[in-house]
């Protein structure tokens, strides 16, 4: 089973649970649901109507406790945490393990230095086997651990819930790729066209060289037959003069006088 399977199952089941129950009774839920180990969706069930009802009353710290899951990061648990339940074990892991999530989706390239302090780790070792056995064997993220250049390098991520107004960004930006995608469409389309009537062009003047070609030829071809024909006359005529000359040569009778 995958982990976008689980998660639906997961959701599901919590949703179903803070949907019956009201006020304090919800406070279990939700730190069930930020205990879980294969839960890392929270907007469904921070939509849930008897979640939101418990802005402003004194069970109000949970609601933003969600919303810190559904969102934020260990850092901003600690600039909080005074204003927050304390955190069990299970939750400060999860948390960790969003706050890698959210930082894979900003970069693929995480130095080492910078996942040791968003994450209160204090050594290479320790930041290497929460990566392997924390994020990337439970499947919420892929990558490599490049000792040498001290950096996670990230393939997959999961995604975390989307924050208030993000959508709105999103849709614009794809909005924004759209009507770049539409420019370049035409601009594709111009220069085929543009190809075509060179293309057509080219035809044309191919055609045009290959008559004047024929035309020239059958002029060379036409001009050859001619001068041919002439040197026949002339072959013909030569005959007849040495035929003359062959009568001028023959020896002539003397004539003796008479004694």
């Amino acid at each position: 089973m995958d982990i976008e399977q689980k998660q639906a199952e997961h959701i599901e089941f919590f949703v179903k649970q803070a949907s019956a129950l009201k006020g304090s009774a919800l406070t279990s839920v939700i730190v069930d649901a930020t205990s879980h180990p294969s839960l890392f969706a929270f907007s469904e069930i921070l939509s849930v109507p008897n979640v939101l009802e418990l802005e402003g009353t004194e069970n109000s710290v949970y609601l933003d406790l969600l919303r810190l899951f559904a969102h934020g990061t260990w850092s901003d648990y600690k600039s909080i945490a005074g204003h927050l339940p304390q955190l069990v074990s299970a939750q400060a892991l999860k948390l960790k393990q969003l706050t890698v999530l959210t930082l894979a989706d900003t970069s693929k390239v995480l130095p080492y230095d910078q996942l040791m302090q968003e994450l209160d780790v204090t050594n290479v070792r320790e930041l290497e086997d929460f990566l392997i056995n924390e994020c990337m064997y439970v499947g919420i993220v892929r990558g490599k651990l490049d000792q040498l250049k001290r950096c996670f390098e990230v393939q997959f991520a999961a995604g975390r819930d989307l924050r208030p107004g993000q959508l709105g960004n999103m849709l614009q930006t794809l909005t924004d790729w759209l009507t770049t995608s539409d420019n370049l469409l035409v601009s594709i389309q111009e220069k085929i066209k543009w190809a075509d009537t060179m293309s057509e062009s080219d035809r044309k003047h191919r055609k045009e060289v290959e008559e004047r070609v024929d035309e020239v030829k059958k002029s060379l071809s036409l001009k050859a037959d001619v001068d041919f024909r002439g040197h026949e006359e002339i072959y013909s005529e030569s005959g007849g003069v040495m035929d003359y000359e062959e009568d001028r040569g023959r020896p002539k009778r003397r004539r003796h006088p008479i004694g």
